[in-house]
């Protein structure tokens, strides 16, 4: 679904009065705002509206590329909510899980937090974001979600030990293994960074997708005629997965 920026308001999934955790991931691994980082105001809209209908615990989940702390980028964006708690991915109990498509695309199985897996509900916020021509959406926003100190190679940053697998393919592995309900892509703005993930080109859109995570990154990229290659595996996927 569609809507206009100025207009939006959350509207919670009925199935949301029964969740009794709730688990939020932003697009904050950088202590840069908006449109580099979800906006407080977009995370505001959306527990606002989960609160009409639940009093269900809501977490909020992320990760910084060279395994730094998360909590001074929090502060720095401003992400202070009431009866939100707060999480670090460095912090958190780590578990493999496996992989459930019948033979994976890149890798078999993930180090992810076990918090992810003892929610009941899991929402991917993220904001309109291209970096060297690839886009960033809902689904690519995962990444953050895995321990860098387990992905980052020989790197003292970054997931870097992914990318010679081809990263399209990892995130398709991970959207089958961290099964999120819901993808909102926060679109009042579209960035476009070429060397620098922190600053770059920024146009007005005025636009809220919201959706489950694979439709509306599809939405999106149509719409926009962005390259995202992980969804066409993602779709490749599913047909094998349903089969």
């Amino acid at each position: 679904m569609i809507f206009n920026a100025s207009e939006f308001v959350f509207k919670a999934p009925s199935v949301l009065s029964r969740a009794r955790r709730i688990l939020i991931k932003p697009s904050a691994s950088y202590p840069v705002s908006y449109p580099v980082s979800t906006s407080p105001t977009m995370l505001s809209a959306v527990i606002e509206g989960i609160r009409r209908v639940s009093e269900a615990d809501i977490l909020l989940l992320e990760g910084t590329p060279g395994g730094g702390p998360i909590y001074p980028i929090y502060e720095a964006l401003g992400y202070s909510f009431p009866r939100v708690l707060t999480l670090d991915v460095k912090d958190c109990i780590w578990v493999e899980v496996d992989n459930p498509l019948p033979k994976a695309l890149a890798i078999p199985t993930f180090w992810v937090p076990n918090v992810i897996l003892s929610s009941d509900y899991l929402i991917s916020i993220s904001p309109l974001k291209t970096f060297k021509g690839r886009s960033s959406l809902s689904v690519m926003n995962l990444l953050s979600l895995l321990p860098s100190s387990k992905y980052r190679g020989e790197s003292p940053s970054g997931w870097d030990a992914l990318y010679p697998l081809g990263i399209d393919r990892v995130i398709a592995d991970l959207y089958f293994t961290l099964p999120f309900d819901l993808g909102i892509i926060e679109a009042r703005q579209i960035l476009t960074s070429e060397d620098d993930p922190t600053r770059g080109e920024v146009e007005e859109y005025g636009k809220i997708f919201v959706g489950e995570p694979y439709d509306v990154d599809r939405e999106v990229s149509e719409i926009l005629g962005l390259k995202t290659e992980y969804l066409d595996l993602i779709k490749s996927a599913k047909v094998l997965l349903e089969a």
